[in-house]
């Protein structure tokens, strides 16, 4: 069985001087590739570093780059000439993490909207996936996407959390949906059982967003409160009962979905 990650912040400075450790963990519970996260220029620079570092076959690690809304005002001329050279490199499948956050607003609203257009207009220009955050901002999101999609190959939320209605209408749009261990929280995260079901094979991947999100339902739980991609089978097993499907096929179905959103390289197991 095989899983892929599709967002993990390896970057991180929580998993500074364990990124060995933290990745044969998770090859030992099947996630046998990983997409780094990349939120800001340095950041995605940092996530192709590690995939040079960490994976000399180059067929396990990949990374996104891009800015994070929460740095949108970080954003100038020279961003963007970065972000282009990172996007050509062959470790880079994915244009993000971009999107809109008005649950947090640490970046003007209009600075947020106009950061993602210039993402989404790399993403069109050379025709590469998109990683997409959205928070309390589906909406405005829906409508900036609407003038882009026809043009994408491809794009995910990642980290859905939202309601019904978003669920929907990302889903009309043709978007994927990624799902982390947001789907374990018996706090905040019930509502999104019986969504999960509504998401066609095809369209739904998994993700640890490690360090963070530690799925709550995890026994026995690390003492450090850290996530990690090895913790990813909890996701799996969370998703797996609320969409009737047994772990073999609902691992099988998002790993074949991921592959071939991020292009990534068939391994054996």
């Amino acid at each position: 069985m095989q899983l892929i990650d599709i967002g993990v912040n390896l970057t991180n400075s929580s998993f500074d001087d364990k990124h060995q450790a933290v990745l044969d963990r998770a090859y030992a519970a099947g996630v046998c590739q990983l997409v780094l996260t990349g939120t800001s220029v340095e950041g995605s620079e940092q996530a192709l570093e590690l995939c040079r570092q960490l994976d000399e076959s180059g067929q396990r690690l990949f990374a996104t780059a891009g800015l994070h809304p929460h740095c949108a005002s970080d954003w100038n001329a020279e961003s963007a000439r970065q972000l282009r050279g990172l996007l050509k490199e062959s470790s880079v499948v994915a244009v993000g993490e971009c999107g809109l956050d008005f649950n947090r607003d640490f970046s003007p609203r209009p600075q947020q909207e106009k950061v993602l257009e210039e993402h989404l207009a790399l993403a069109v220009e050379l025709q590469m996936p998109v990683f997409l955050h959205e928070r309390d901002a589906s909406q405005r999101l829906l409508e900036i996407l609407r003038d882009y999609r026809d043009q994408l190959p491809a794009a995910v939320v990642h980290c859905f959390t939202g309601e019904q209605k978003a669920l929907f209408s990302y889903l009309d749009m043709d978007l994927h949906i990624g799902i982390t261990g947001w789907i374990c929280d018996e706090r905040r995260g019930t509502h999104l059982h019986p969504l999960v079901k509504e998401i066609k094979r095809g369209r739904l991947m998994l993700e640890s967003d490690a360090p963070y999100l530690l799925p709550r339902s995890l026994r026995p739980k690390p003492k450090n409160g850290r996530n990690e991609p090895a913790y990813l089978t909890e996701v799996l097993r969370e998703v797996a009962l609320h969409r009737g499907e047994t772990l073999e096929d609902l691992a099988a179905h998002t790993t074949a979905c991921a592959r071939a959103f991020y292009r990534l390289p068939t391994i054996s197991q």
